[in-house]
């Protein structure tokens, strides 16, 4: 049996009605819930903090030295200091930084007392008095069984050097 198209729209129609009407119930645990909801008492909400107001600050240092100023002079005065020899060959301890290097002991030979120097690969080498260590210009100034003491020449940042005591204490 073949139906006609009104038969269709009719059969459509009376389809969606059931199915509206099937979705429409079911809600009354919702509707319940959301008047329990409703019948709680508001909670107390924290007042706002206060605003403290901005207390401005005068800046009152202009007559003392800036602090992107150097402390020296820019004038070259490290020019009339100590400076490093430039025309001296370079020693084979000058290449390492001092804080790598380890005092392993002491040797005398004859008169001469030297400092045993060990790099990080493991090799030994004898300085004393006079010999040139680390990168900034070390000179051993003397050798005792506890350390060796270096005078450093440092660069200051505006052309000159000043002297830095430094030492290589025996590791026990």
């Amino acid at each position: 049996m073949v139906m006609g198209s009104s038969a269709r729209t009719l059969s459509g129609l009376l389809l969606a009605a059931v199915v509206v009407t099937g979705c429409g119930g079911g809600q009354s645990d919702l509707e319940e819930y959301i008047d329990k909801v409703k019948a709680r008492p508001g909670g107390r909400i924290d007042p706002l903090p206060q605003v403290k107001p901005y207390e401005t600050f005068a800046y009152e240092a202009d007559n003392l030295r800036s602090p992107f100023v150097p402390d020296r002079p820019t004038s070259r005065a490290g020019a009339s200091g100590p400076r490093p020899e430039a025309s001296r060959p370079k020693e084979y301890l000058e290449q390492f930084p001092i804080d790598s290097l380890a005092m392993a002991g002491t040797i005398s030979q004859g008169n001469s007392t030297y400092g045993l120097v060990q790099t990080r690969d493991g090799l030994l080498h004898k300085v004393k008095p006079g010999n040139y260590i680390g990168q900034y210009d070390g000179r051993v100034v003397a050798v005792t069984p506890a350390e060796i003491r270096i005078e450093e020449l440092v660069p200051d940042g505006i052309g000159g050097f000043y002297k830095r005591s430094a030492a290589i204490a025996l590791n026990n």
